[in-house]
Protein backbone atom coordinates (compact mmCIF):
# COMPACT_ATOMS: atom_id res chain seq x y z
CA UNK A 1 0.00 0.00 0.00
CA UNK A 2 1.45 3.13 -0.79
CA UNK A 3 2.47 5.97 1.48
CA UNK A 4 -0.38 8.84 2.08
CA UNK A 5 1.96 11.20 0.51
CA UNK A 6 2.61 9.16 -2.67
CA UNK A 7 -0.55 7.49 -3.37
CA UNK A 8 -0.98 9.03 -6.91
CA UNK A 9 2.07 6.81 -7.79
CA UNK A 10 0.24 3.81 -7.71
CA UNK A 11 -1.02 4.74 -11.43
CA UNK A 12 1.19 3.38 -13.83
CA UNK A 13 0.71 6.12 -16.02
CA UNK A 14 1.61 8.67 -13.58
CA UNK A 15 4.40 7.19 -12.87
CA UNK A 16 6.12 6.89 -16.13
CA UNK A 17 4.80 10.68 -16.85
CA UNK A 18 6.49 11.79 -13.79
CA UNK A 19 9.95 9.59 -14.39
CA UNK A 20 10.17 11.51 -17.83
CA UNK A 21 8.87 14.89 -16.61
CA UNK A 22 11.95 15.20 -13.88
CA UNK A 23 14.78 14.57 -16.27
CA UNK A 24 13.11 17.74 -19.06
CA UNK A 25 12.72 19.60 -16.08
CA UNK A 26 16.45 19.88 -14.74
CA UNK A 27 17.49 20.71 -17.87
CA UNK A 28 14.99 22.81 -18.17
CA UNK A 29 16.34 24.84 -14.97
CA UNK A 30 19.77 24.59 -16.55
CA UNK A 31 18.65 25.96 -19.90
CA UNK A 32 17.32 28.38 -17.43
CA UNK A 33 19.40 29.96 -15.83
CA UNK A 34 22.48 29.41 -18.36
CA UNK A 35 20.70 31.72 -21.31
CA UNK A 36 19.92 34.12 -18.46
CA UNK A 37 23.89 34.45 -17.49
CA UNK A 38 24.94 34.28 -21.08
CA UNK A 39 22.37 37.05 -22.10
CA UNK A 40 23.77 39.18 -19.48
CA UNK A 41 27.13 38.40 -20.01
CA UNK A 42 26.75 39.26 -23.89
CA UNK A 43 24.75 42.68 -22.99
CA UNK A 44 25.34 43.98 -18.93
CA UNK A 45 21.50 44.67 -19.35
CA UNK A 46 18.95 44.23 -16.21
CA UNK A 47 16.64 45.86 -18.91
CA UNK A 48 17.52 42.63 -21.30
CA UNK A 49 16.70 39.96 -18.74
CA UNK A 50 13.78 41.85 -18.61
CA UNK A 51 12.63 41.54 -21.82
CA UNK A 52 14.36 37.57 -21.83
CA UNK A 53 11.32 37.64 -19.04
CA UNK A 54 8.66 39.29 -21.17
CA UNK A 55 9.39 37.20 -24.48
CA UNK A 56 9.58 33.73 -22.69
CA UNK A 57 6.27 34.74 -20.72
CA UNK A 58 4.17 36.81 -22.83
CA UNK A 59 2.71 34.10 -25.14
CA UNK A 60 1.18 31.89 -21.99
CA UNK A 61 -0.50 35.14 -21.36
CA UNK A 62 -1.81 35.32 -25.34
CA UNK A 63 -2.01 31.78 -25.99
CA UNK A 64 -3.60 30.23 -22.73
CA UNK A 65 -6.92 30.80 -22.93
CA UNK A 66 -7.45 29.11 -26.34
CA UNK A 67 -5.32 26.55 -25.14
CA UNK A 68 -7.47 26.11 -22.19
CA UNK A 69 -10.73 25.93 -25.06
CA UNK A 70 -9.23 23.46 -26.78
CA UNK A 71 -8.17 21.01 -23.60
CA UNK A 72 -11.72 20.21 -23.38
CA UNK A 73 -12.06 18.71 -26.70
CA UNK A 74 -9.00 17.36 -28.16
CA UNK A 75 -6.99 14.18 -27.30
CA UNK A 76 -4.63 15.09 -24.46
CA UNK A 77 -2.29 12.56 -24.43
CA UNK A 78 -0.85 13.42 -28.15
CA UNK A 79 -1.01 16.72 -28.03
CA UNK A 80 1.20 16.65 -24.99
CA UNK A 81 3.27 14.33 -26.74
CA UNK A 82 3.37 16.44 -29.49
CA UNK A 83 4.18 19.82 -27.44
CA UNK A 84 7.52 17.68 -25.87
CA UNK A 85 8.76 16.99 -29.49
CA UNK A 86 8.25 20.90 -30.56
CA UNK A 87 9.77 21.84 -27.38
CA UNK A 88 13.13 19.48 -27.90
CA UNK A 89 13.53 21.07 -31.49
CA UNK A 90 13.74 24.65 -29.44
CA UNK A 91 16.31 22.86 -27.15
CA UNK A 92 18.59 21.24 -30.25
CA UNK A 93 18.28 24.81 -31.92
CA UNK A 94 19.86 26.71 -29.29
CA UNK A 95 22.52 24.28 -28.90
CA UNK A 96 23.20 24.58 -31.97
CA UNK A 97 23.68 28.21 -32.10
CA UNK A 98 25.70 28.13 -28.86
CA UNK A 99 27.92 25.07 -30.02
CA UNK A 100 28.83 26.50 -33.13
CA UNK A 101 29.74 30.61 -31.41
CA UNK A 102 27.19 32.35 -33.60
CA UNK A 103 24.80 33.20 -30.98
CA UNK A 104 23.45 36.66 -30.61
CA UNK A 105 21.22 38.32 -28.01
CA UNK A 106 17.93 38.57 -30.61
CA UNK A 107 18.78 34.77 -30.77
CA UNK A 108 18.49 33.58 -26.96
CA UNK A 109 15.35 36.25 -26.99
CA UNK A 110 13.65 34.66 -29.84
CA UNK A 111 13.69 31.22 -28.83
CA UNK A 112 12.52 31.51 -25.67
CA UNK A 113 9.79 33.38 -27.01
CA UNK A 114 8.87 30.15 -29.49
CA UNK A 115 9.43 27.94 -26.06
CA UNK A 116 6.90 30.17 -24.43
CA UNK A 117 4.40 29.79 -27.05
CA UNK A 118 4.48 25.80 -26.13
CA UNK A 119 4.61 25.99 -22.93
CA UNK A 120 1.64 28.08 -23.20
CA UNK A 121 -0.41 25.31 -25.17
CA UNK A 122 0.98 22.44 -23.04
CA UNK A 123 0.06 23.58 -19.02
CA UNK A 124 -3.83 24.20 -19.68
CA UNK A 125 -3.63 20.44 -21.30
CA UNK A 126 -1.25 18.66 -18.70
CA UNK A 127 -3.58 19.98 -16.18
CA UNK A 128 -6.47 18.52 -17.76
CA UNK A 129 -3.95 15.48 -18.38
CA UNK A 130 -3.36 14.41 -14.91
CA UNK A 131 -6.90 13.52 -14.46
CA UNK A 132 -6.38 10.71 -17.08
CA UNK A 133 -3.29 10.10 -15.80
CA UNK A 134 -4.44 8.94 -12.21
CA UNK A 135 -8.54 8.12 -13.60
CA UNK A 136 -10.37 10.00 -11.73
CA UNK A 137 -10.25 12.93 -9.01
CA UNK A 138 -9.73 10.32 -5.93
CA UNK A 139 -6.14 10.89 -6.31
CA UNK A 140 -5.99 14.43 -8.31
CA UNK A 141 -5.17 16.72 -5.53
CA UNK A 142 -1.77 13.95 -4.58
CA UNK A 143 -1.05 14.08 -8.26
CA UNK A 144 -0.60 17.84 -8.57
CA UNK A 145 1.70 18.07 -5.31
CA UNK A 146 3.57 15.23 -6.81
CA UNK A 147 4.00 16.92 -9.83
CA UNK A 148 4.84 20.45 -8.27
CA UNK A 149 7.11 18.24 -6.42
CA UNK A 150 8.69 17.05 -9.57
CA UNK A 151 9.17 20.43 -11.44
CA UNK A 152 10.72 22.43 -7.77
CA UNK A 153 13.49 18.99 -8.06
CA UNK A 154 14.26 20.01 -11.47
CA UNK A 155 14.76 23.46 -9.91
CA UNK A 156 16.39 22.34 -6.73
CA UNK A 157 18.86 20.55 -8.86
CA UNK A 158 19.18 22.47 -12.50
CA UNK A 159 20.91 25.57 -11.25
CA UNK A 160 23.27 23.99 -8.76
CA UNK A 161 24.18 21.99 -12.16
CA UNK A 162 24.08 25.10 -14.51
CA UNK A 163 26.59 27.12 -11.93
CA UNK A 164 28.97 24.42 -12.47
CA UNK A 165 28.57 23.88 -16.26
CA UNK A 166 29.03 27.47 -17.07
CA UNK A 167 32.18 27.71 -14.79
CA UNK A 168 33.75 24.57 -15.99
CA UNK A 169 33.00 24.26 -19.74
CA UNK A 170 30.37 26.90 -21.10
CA UNK A 171 26.46 28.09 -21.18
CA UNK A 172 26.69 26.32 -24.34
CA UNK A 173 26.91 22.86 -22.69
CA UNK A 174 24.09 23.70 -20.42
CA UNK A 175 22.02 24.30 -23.56
CA UNK A 176 23.27 20.34 -25.12
CA UNK A 177 22.15 18.28 -21.12
CA UNK A 178 18.75 20.08 -21.70
CA UNK A 179 18.18 18.63 -25.29
CA UNK A 180 19.69 15.18 -23.77
CA UNK A 181 16.93 14.79 -21.32
CA UNK A 182 14.17 15.08 -23.81
CA UNK A 183 15.33 11.41 -25.00
CA UNK A 184 13.69 9.89 -21.04
CA UNK A 185 10.59 12.19 -22.13
CA UNK A 186 9.87 10.70 -25.38
CA UNK A 187 10.46 7.17 -24.05
CA UNK A 188 7.88 8.00 -21.31
CA UNK A 189 5.15 9.36 -24.06
CA UNK A 190 5.70 5.64 -25.99
CA UNK A 191 4.90 3.78 -22.83
CA UNK A 192 2.19 5.78 -21.38
CA UNK A 193 -1.28 4.67 -22.07
CA UNK A 194 -3.98 5.89 -20.95
CA UNK A 195 -7.96 5.55 -20.83
CA UNK A 196 -9.60 9.19 -22.01
CA UNK A 197 -11.81 10.28 -19.21
CA UNK A 198 -15.59 10.90 -20.34
CA UNK A 199 -16.47 14.14 -21.42
CA UNK A 200 -19.61 15.79 -23.30
CA UNK A 201 -18.90 16.95 -26.73
CA UNK A 202 -18.41 20.68 -26.82
CA UNK A 203 -20.11 22.32 -29.57
CA UNK A 204 -19.21 25.99 -28.19
CA UNK A 205 -17.48 28.40 -30.96
CA UNK A 206 -14.06 29.32 -29.79
CA UNK A 207 -14.92 32.94 -28.74
CA UNK A 208 -17.84 32.04 -26.93
CA UNK A 209 -16.42 28.96 -25.19
CA UNK A 210 -13.52 31.54 -24.03
CA UNK A 211 -16.12 33.93 -22.16
CA UNK A 212 -17.80 31.38 -21.10
CA UNK A 213 -15.17 30.59 -19.23
CA UNK A 214 -14.06 33.80 -18.30
CA UNK A 215 -17.51 34.64 -17.29
CA UNK A 216 -17.68 31.09 -15.33
CA UNK A 217 -14.33 32.02 -13.17
CA UNK A 218 -15.22 35.62 -12.96
CA UNK A 219 -18.45 35.38 -11.27
CA UNK A 220 -17.18 32.83 -8.67
CA UNK A 221 -15.93 34.68 -5.60
CA UNK A 222 -13.38 31.99 -4.88
CA UNK A 223 -12.19 31.66 -7.95
CA UNK A 224 -12.15 35.22 -9.11
CA UNK A 225 -10.40 35.81 -5.51
CA UNK A 226 -7.68 32.97 -5.63
CA UNK A 227 -6.90 34.26 -9.24
CA UNK A 228 -5.93 37.79 -8.34
CA UNK A 229 -4.27 37.44 -5.40
CA UNK A 230 -2.21 34.34 -7.75
CA UNK A 231 -1.31 37.08 -10.36
CA UNK A 232 -0.14 39.93 -7.54
CA UNK A 233 2.32 37.31 -6.55
CA UNK A 234 3.30 36.34 -10.04
CA UNK A 235 3.47 40.03 -11.05
CA UNK A 236 5.34 41.32 -7.42
CA UNK A 237 7.31 38.51 -6.58
CA UNK A 238 8.25 35.64 -9.35
CA UNK A 239 10.61 38.54 -10.90
CA UNK A 240 13.18 38.16 -8.24
CA UNK A 241 14.49 35.12 -10.64
CA UNK A 242 14.58 37.53 -14.19
CA UNK A 243 16.96 40.10 -11.73
CA UNK A 244 18.94 36.91 -9.97
CA UNK A 245 22.38 37.52 -12.39
CA UNK A 246 22.05 41.27 -11.67
CA UNK A 247 22.02 40.83 -7.66
CA UNK A 248 24.47 38.38 -7.88
CA UNK A 249 26.78 40.24 -9.69
CA UNK A 250 26.12 43.60 -8.65
CA UNK A 251 24.57 43.30 -5.18
CA UNK A 252 26.71 40.76 -3.28
CA UNK A 253 29.51 40.12 -5.83
CA UNK A 254 29.89 36.41 -6.92
CA UNK A 255 29.55 34.34 -9.77
CA UNK A 256 27.61 31.92 -11.73
CA UNK A 257 28.15 29.26 -8.84
CA UNK A 258 26.51 31.38 -6.76
CA UNK A 259 23.54 32.23 -8.79
CA UNK A 260 23.14 28.20 -9.24
CA UNK A 261 23.15 28.06 -4.59
CA UNK A 262 20.83 30.73 -4.14
CA UNK A 263 18.51 29.71 -7.43
CA UNK A 264 19.00 26.08 -5.63
CA UNK A 265 18.01 27.70 -2.08
CA UNK A 266 14.73 27.99 -3.66
CA UNK A 267 14.08 25.45 -5.19
CA UNK A 268 14.64 23.76 -1.81
CA UNK A 269 11.78 25.72 -0.10
CA UNK A 270 9.63 25.09 -3.03
CA UNK A 271 10.64 21.26 -2.47
CA UNK A 272 9.53 21.77 1.32
CA UNK A 273 6.19 23.30 0.16
CA UNK A 274 5.62 20.57 -2.16
CA UNK A 275 6.12 17.58 0.55
CA UNK A 276 4.09 19.11 2.67
CA UNK A 277 1.23 19.85 0.65
CA UNK A 278 1.41 16.10 -1.27
CA UNK A 279 1.29 15.14 2.34
CA UNK A 280 -1.88 16.49 2.63
CA UNK A 281 -5.58 14.47 1.83
CA UNK A 282 -7.57 16.91 0.19
CA UNK A 283 -7.87 21.01 -0.37
CA UNK A 284 -9.59 21.43 3.09
CA UNK A 285 -7.78 24.48 4.96
CA UNK A 286 -5.97 25.75 1.98
CA UNK A 287 -6.95 29.40 2.02
CA UNK A 288 -5.60 30.28 5.69
CA UNK A 289 -2.01 28.60 3.87
CA UNK A 290 -2.08 30.48 1.22
CA UNK A 291 -2.38 33.50 3.30
CA UNK A 292 0.55 32.69 5.77
CA UNK A 293 2.33 31.84 2.57
CA UNK A 294 2.12 35.21 0.23
CA UNK A 295 3.27 37.08 3.70
CA UNK A 296 6.10 35.06 4.07
CA UNK A 297 7.13 35.61 0.37
CA UNK A 298 6.78 39.14 0.53
CA UNK A 299 8.63 39.87 3.56
CA UNK A 300 11.70 37.56 2.79
CA UNK A 301 11.76 39.65 -0.27
CA UNK A 302 11.82 42.74 0.90
CA UNK A 303 14.48 41.70 2.98
CA UNK A 304 16.48 40.39 0.63
CA UNK A 305 17.70 43.22 -0.70
CA UNK A 306 19.71 43.82 2.53
CA UNK A 307 21.98 40.87 3.25
CA UNK A 308 25.31 41.87 2.56
CA UNK A 309 26.20 38.32 0.91
CA UNK A 310 25.08 35.22 -0.45
CA UNK A 311 24.97 33.12 2.61
CA UNK A 312 23.14 35.54 4.62
CA UNK A 313 20.65 35.42 1.35
CA UNK A 314 20.08 31.86 0.85
CA UNK A 315 17.83 30.99 3.89
CA UNK A 316 15.63 34.10 2.66
CA UNK A 317 15.51 32.02 -0.76
CA UNK A 318 14.45 29.03 0.80
CA UNK A 319 11.28 31.02 2.07
CA UNK A 320 10.57 32.88 -1.22
CA UNK A 321 10.29 29.36 -2.90
CA UNK A 322 8.60 28.21 -0.35
CA UNK A 323 5.87 30.80 0.07
CA UNK A 324 5.52 31.55 -3.65
CA UNK A 325 5.22 27.52 -4.48
CA UNK A 326 2.63 26.91 -1.69
CA UNK A 327 0.82 29.60 -2.74
CA UNK A 328 0.61 28.50 -6.62
CA UNK A 329 -0.17 24.92 -6.00
CA UNK A 330 -2.50 26.08 -3.14
CA UNK A 331 -4.35 27.85 -5.70
CA UNK A 332 -4.01 24.87 -8.01
CA UNK A 333 -5.59 22.46 -5.64
CA UNK A 334 -8.26 24.35 -4.62
CA UNK A 335 -9.69 24.96 -8.18
CA UNK A 336 -9.25 21.57 -9.22
CA UNK A 337 -10.93 20.80 -6.56
CA UNK A 338 -14.25 22.73 -7.07
CA UNK A 339 -14.57 23.67 -11.12
CA UNK A 340 -16.64 22.17 -13.07
CA UNK A 341 -15.52 19.72 -14.99
CA UNK A 342 -16.85 20.36 -18.54
CA UNK A 343 -15.20 24.02 -17.53
CA UNK A 344 -11.43 22.52 -15.94
CA UNK A 345 -9.13 23.30 -19.13
CA UNK A 346 -10.93 27.04 -19.37
CA UNK A 347 -10.34 27.85 -15.73
CA UNK A 348 -6.93 26.34 -15.20
CA UNK A 349 -6.15 28.33 -18.68
CA UNK A 350 -6.83 31.56 -16.58
CA UNK A 351 -4.98 29.88 -13.87
CA UNK A 352 -1.91 29.84 -16.02
CA UNK A 353 -2.35 32.90 -17.62
CA UNK A 354 -2.87 34.30 -13.98
CA UNK A 355 0.13 32.96 -12.87
CA UNK A 356 2.69 32.38 -15.86
CA UNK A 357 1.04 34.69 -17.95
CA UNK A 358 1.75 38.02 -15.65
CA UNK A 359 5.09 37.41 -15.14
CA UNK A 360 6.25 38.66 -18.19
CA UNK A 361 4.79 42.10 -17.42
CA UNK A 362 6.93 41.79 -13.72
CA UNK A 363 9.74 40.75 -15.27
CA UNK A 364 9.94 43.88 -17.53
CA UNK A 365 8.54 46.11 -15.38
CA UNK A 366 11.87 44.60 -12.57
CA UNK A 367 13.79 44.61 -15.41
CA UNK A 368 13.29 48.32 -16.56
CA UNK A 369 12.82 49.44 -12.98
CA UNK A 370 15.93 48.30 -11.54
CA UNK A 371 18.04 50.09 -14.34
CA UNK A 372 16.26 53.34 -13.12
CA UNK A 373 16.13 52.81 -8.99
CA UNK A 374 18.36 50.07 -8.56
CA UNK A 375 17.77 45.84 -7.84
CA UNK A 376 17.72 46.56 -4.75
CA UNK A 377 14.63 49.19 -4.14
CA UNK A 378 13.03 46.72 -6.77
CA UNK A 379 12.93 43.79 -4.76
CA UNK A 380 11.62 45.51 -1.54
CA UNK A 381 8.63 47.40 -3.12
CA UNK A 382 7.85 43.69 -4.92
CA UNK A 383 7.83 41.90 -1.50
CA UNK A 384 5.74 44.51 -0.18
CA UNK A 385 3.09 44.43 -2.64
CA UNK A 386 2.84 40.78 -2.57
CA UNK A 387 2.03 40.92 1.52
CA UNK A 388 -0.65 43.20 1.03
CA UNK A 389 -2.13 40.92 -1.62
CA UNK A 390 -2.35 38.16 1.08
CA UNK A 391 -3.80 40.71 3.63
CA UNK A 392 -6.19 42.16 1.38
CA UNK A 393 -7.06 37.92 0.79
CA UNK A 394 -7.24 37.71 3.99
CA UNK A 395 -10.05 40.17 4.82
CA UNK A 396 -11.76 38.01 2.23
CA UNK A 397 -11.21 34.88 3.55
CA UNK A 398 -14.64 34.18 5.61
CA UNK A 399 -16.59 35.14 2.54
CA UNK A 400 -14.97 32.54 0.03
CA UNK A 401 -14.87 29.72 2.80
CA UNK A 402 -18.63 30.36 2.60
CA UNK A 403 -19.24 29.76 -0.38
CA UNK A 404 -16.45 26.92 -1.34
CA UNK A 405 -17.86 24.82 1.72
CA UNK A 406 -20.97 23.35 0.09
CA UNK A 407 -18.33 22.08 -2.63
CA UNK A 408 -16.36 20.61 -0.41
CA UNK A 409 -18.98 18.88 1.75
CA UNK A 410 -20.73 17.26 -1.19
CA UNK A 411 -17.45 15.61 -2.10
CA UNK A 412 -17.41 14.47 1.37
CA UNK A 413 -15.00 17.28 2.46
CA UNK A 414 -16.50 18.72 6.00
CA UNK A 415 -14.75 21.96 6.20
CA UNK A 416 -12.85 24.48 4.33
Amino acid sequence: MALPSLRALRHRNFRLFLSGQIFALVGYWIQMVAQSWLLYRLTGSATMLGLLGFAGSLPILLLSPLAGWWSDRCNLHRTMFVTQILELLQAVTLTALALSGIIAPWHIVTLAMILGMLVAIELPIRHAYLLELVDGKEDLPNAIALTSLMANSGRLVGPAIAGVLIGALSEAHCFLINSLTYVAVVISFIMIRVRPQPREPVKTPLFSGIHDGFSYAWNLLPIRALLLTLAMVAFMATPYVTLMPVMVREVFGGGADDMGFLMGASGLGAISGTLYLASRANARGLIRLIIIAGLAAGSALALLPQMPSTALALPLLVVIGFGILVTSVSVNMILQTIVDDDKRGRVMSLYTVAFLGISPFGALTAGALADVIGPRATLTIGGLCCAAAALVLAQRRHSIRALIRPIYEKLGISRG
